[in-house]
């Protein structure tokens, strides 16, 4: 937190957007928080999380709910994580604004929101005067912008969103870009770096190709399971091996390519953490349904990746 990471500490590296631990009757449970940062830590060597995002359901929690979770992870997250990332994206603005003004009492690193999804923004100017509105009242906490079109709706490409951002936020940090659009993303790369900003890859099957356009980091899901094997491709490719590091990236598509046939969604890909990690993070939450057959895919994650 920000006793941890210095406020012009860059975010770099994997990130894990973390699950929601629930009880099995679907409310929030924070005793699994704690154990969770361990495993992150000691077992895949993932050292920043996102919070509250679309992994962990953020949509389908209350901002009490929120609230409790982003406090939980903080506290737990010190000493342990370099930075914690919370979302703070509604489709309310001043819901968001509180979440916001939480985020800095909780002393998060950072904080992102996403575009809202039910009244869209349809042009840049309309995304940009939202995040404005969050970023003015904590105008001291890192604030990234999350974009994510195939679940808001919002085509509005990031790159034209970053146009001018640092004038009206100057707390302005960087973007979490999970889309496929890779020329969009490699403008958002070189618009980026003359300010220094983070620009962190959202899709986690086509990572190394966000990181040969000069991606500073990745955000994903699957990284709460399989960082250590994504840590390795990011090393490979570092140390210009990338004949290995398409190795990993290709085990990975296989491994997606398998999930989709088992139907994966978010709830099938919370049951694989579950079973890979060991932790109980419960169901997903409605409308999220649970897969009861999710042993084969468990298996075929064994076949492709090796213990860490």
């Amino acid at each position: 937190m920000s006793a941890m990471a210095p406020p012009d500490k860059k975010l770099k590296g994997l990130v894990a957007a973390t699950f929601t631990p629930f009880t099995a009757e679907g409310e929030i449970n924070l005793s699994q928080i704690g154990p969770y940062i361990d495993y992150l830590a000691e077992k895949q060597g993932v050292k920043n999380i996102f919070v509250n995002g679309t992994t962990g359901e953020s949509m389908s929690l209350s901002v009490e709910e929120r609230m409790m979770l982003a406090q939980k992870w903080c506290e737990k997250a010190e000493e342990k994580m370099d930075q914690v990332i919370v979302h703070v994206g509604c489709m309310s603005l001043k819901d968001s604004q509180k979440l916001a003004t939480h985020a800095k009492l909780i002393k998060a690193d950072g904080i992102a929101v996403i575009a809202p999804s039910f009244f869209k923004p349809t042009t840049a100017d309309a995304v940009k005067k939202f995040l404005y509105e969050v970023a003015k009242v904590v105008p001291e906490v890192p604030f990234y912008y999350y974009h994510i079109p195939a679940v808001t709706g919002v085509n509005v490409p990031a790159r034209d969103v970053l146009e001018g951002i640092e004038a009206l936020i100057p707390s302005y940090s960087g973007v979490k870009f999970s889309s496929t659009d890779l020329m969009d993303f490699g403008q958002c790369v070189s618009y980026s770096q003359s300010a220094d900003w983070s620009v962190l890859y959202g899709v986690d099957e086509q990572v190394l190709a966000a990181l040969a356009l000069g991606a500073n980091g990745a955000v994903g899901s699957t990284y709460n399971y399989m960082g250590c094997h994504i840590n390795k491709l990011i090393s490979e490719f570092e140390a210009g091996k990338l004949d290995q590091a398409r190795k990993i990236q290709f085990k990975v598509q296989d491994l997606f390519t398998y999930a989709k046939k088992c139907g994966f969604d978010l709830g099938v890909n919370k049951q694989l953490m579950n079973e890979l990690s060991g932790l109980d993070l419960g169901p997903p939450r409605l409308p999220v349904m649970s897969c009861p057959e999710v042993h084969a895919l468990s298996e075929k994650f064994h076949s492709l990746f090796p213990a860490c």
